[in-house]
């Protein structure tokens, strides 16, 4: 048997041991043997290194050990590679130099697989794609952390809000049936010295809520009977989260209803009640003040303080090291409360009286992805029939929209620069003028509709009657599935921005006066990820307007690997909370989304360049789906 052969038998003997290569197809592995060769190394002989330059292959241990450590760090390594193990997987697929110096341990021989060879296998391999997917994700997942460790000295006294309710629950729950009196409800209280008692049901199931201030204002003052049963005075329904729900789940859930507790459920049943001040322990504001200044304040300058309180809130949760999906709905569901609030305020000053009406919120807003900086993106639904009574009714609302964008101006939300307000009479329609409106962008996709379609496609209800946007929202979604040309336009705008991967250098960046070295997370980072998912949505009727919940929907929908579909995610939050932080900081030109990729870690430079990766990736699918 020639040479060449015996060594390509030994090597796919070796590489069968080993995962991915123990669940590659026998075509593969030989593709593998084909393109592999031997490299030696000797003992303390550097493997890698950054200024080797970029990368041209895949490394895998065969015997001996292998070290790595993050560069210019003087220390033993932080991670350890022995036989059948493989490096360096994410930087290899990003391109470039590595962040790492990999040296060997002890006398060491690995098999080494050119760059062109590795990207083809991950083609040609579902295996070794998943194994490199998962590789990269739980990279990312590593930076995430990297982020929030660097706020966690902000917070060191602070709960983590990333701790189970199971954690959370100091008391065994306090219980009776439904069917039971006052007198005994009241007195299990008393016995266990606590304020709420649960309420359950046949099966113990937990429908209701009964409190201190229940038996005060329910039962004392109106004078009830003792023997009056439980279930008539209760707090129901009420708002339930599992045992395995996290602190920064409630604290959603807290803000976005407006209470004060939860009960916590195990297989149905009730296993303890979780409150803010099992919650939140921050050292400026916390989540019950801003919520009490919200529904006390009877001014626009009380509101205003409450708004405040809002930006401050948000910062300790970035702190305590809550994820950017959870803070930003947690940031757009306040600012929602404190928008409603404006509304109310300012509609109690107009006669509105018969208009059927509802507050849309456009944008980041409309897609519950709002960061520290925001301005105004808003418009107007009513019902009208016909053109008269149309022109009649938008007559009586602009001057209110008008008060409400003066009014949210005042509170911290900018006028939009480009007059995407409901104060513009073009934003403040009927549900038959947009849909009219939405045809034209539809049937004539100019680069001016295809941009309004960006903004306005992101539409949600804030408030009024939410069923005249729901049923416009269902009306859009039967024209966008049907309407191929449409979406094709819509992939061409979104295709016209490109990550900023650089081909010498790692990134990409301006070099403008006044922006040289940066380059901006919105407009080259999550507007990518945004438009993409805006695209899947349009396409296959996805009635969420959060980038998140439409990728993971689509990703279902197009039987997309969960791996692809959860660092996709990654990737898309990554660059969220890069924004986050980098709108905590002074700004590059005035613009609080630019950033010096430069200026990061090593691992976070590594893993911004995955997540723009990531992004392209996304934008690929889009090509191929459309032929682009």
């Amino acid at each position: 048997m020639p040479a060449r052969a015996t060594t390509a038998d030994a090597t796919t003997e070796f590489l069968r041991h080993y995962a991915p290569f123990n669940r590659m197809s026998e075509n593969s592995l030989a593709f593998l043997a084909a393109h592999i060769e031997p490299a030696d190394f000797a003992k303390d002989a550097v493997i890698l290194a950054p200024h080797m330059g970029p990368l041209r292959h895949l490394y895998v241990v065969e015997s001996g050990l292998v070290g790595s450590r993050p560069n210019n760090v003087q220390a033993d390594p932080d991670r350890t590679l022995g036989p059948g193990e493989l490096f360096p997987v994410g930087a290899l697929s990003a391109g470039g130099a590595t962040t790492k110096i990999f040296w060997a341990l002890a006398d060491t021989r690995c098999h080494r697989l050119g760059r062109d060879a590795f990207l083809e296998l991950r083609q040609s391999s579902p295996e070794f794609e998943r194994y490199c997917t998962q590789a990269i994700t739980e990279t990312l997942k590593q930076s995430l952390e990297s982020l929030y460790s660097q706020y966690s000295q902000r917070a060191a006294e602070q709960q983590l809000m990333t701790r189970t309710l199971a954690e959370l629950v100091r008391h065994v729950p306090v219980a009776c049936p439904a069917r039971a009196t006052l007198r005994k409800a009241a007195q299990a209280m008393a016995d266990a010295k606590v304020r709420t008692i649960i309420v359950q049901d046949a099966n113990e199931a937990p429908v209701g809520m009964f409190t201190l201030v229940d038996l005060l204002c329910r039962v004392v003052l109106p004078g009830l009977s003792l023997d009056t049963p439980v279930s008539d005075v209760m707090t129901a329904p009420i708002v339930t989260l599992p045992a395995s729900a996290t602190a920064a789940d409630a604290m959603h859930v807290m803000a976005e209803r407006g209470i004060r507790q939860v009960v916590v459920v195990d297989h149905g049943r009730p296993a303890g009640v979780i409150n803010e001040r099992d919650l939140f322990a921050l050292q400026r504001v916390s989540l019950r003040q801003v919520n009490e200044e919200l529904h006390a304040a009877d001014t626009i300058d009380a509101l205003r303080r409450a708004g405040e309180d809002i930006h401050l809130l948000t910062q300790n949760l970035l702190a305590q090291g809550v994820g950017a999906e959870t803070l930003t709905r947690t940031i757009t569901s306040l600012n929602d409360a404190l928008s409603r609030r404006a509304i109310e305020f300012v509609a109690r000053q107009h006669d509105l009286a018969g208009i059927d009406w509802c507050w849309l919120a456009l944008g980041s807003e409309g897609r519950g992805e709002q960061t520290f900086a925001t301005d105004q993106d808003n418009a107007l639904l009513f019902a009208a029939s016909g053109a008269t009574e149309a022109s009649a009714v938008r007559e009586r609302l602009l001057p209110f929209a008008r008060d409400v964008n003066s009014a949210l101006d005042a509170l911290g939300f900018p006028l939009c620069t480009g007059n995407v307000m409901a104060s513009n009479a073009d934003l403040c329609r009927s549900v038959d003028e947009w849909k009219e409106k939405f045809l034209g962008w539809i049937l004539e996709p100019t680069p001016s509709a295809l941009l309004n379609a960006n903004i306005i496609f992101d539409f949600r209800p804030l408030y009024g009657n939410t069923t005249l946007c729901d049923a416009l929202r269902g009306w859009l979604l039967d024209r966008t599935k049907a309407s191929p040309m449409f979406l094709r336009f819509m992939v061409e705008n979104a295709l016209n921005v490109e990550p900023p991967l650089g081909l010498i250098r790692t990134f990409a960046v301006d070099d403008s006066p006044g922006i040289e070295g940066t380059l901006d997370l919105k407009v080259r980072g999550t507007r990518l990820f945004v438009d993409c998912a805006r695209i899947f949505a349009l396409a296959h009727g996805i009635a969420d307007t959060g980038t998140a919940a439409r990728l993971r929907t689509a990703g279902a929908l197009l039987h997309v690997e969960p791996r692809h579909v959860d660092a996709t995610v990654v990737a898309f939050q990554f660059l969220q909370l890069l924004r986050l932080r980098q709108q905590d900081q002074p700004t590059v030109a005035g613009n609080p989304n630019r950033l010096d990729p430069n200026a990061l870690n090593e691992i976070d430079q590594r893993m911004l360049k995955e997540a723009f990766r990531q992004a392209k990736q996304v934008q690929e699918r889009l090509r191929v789906t459309y032929r682009l």
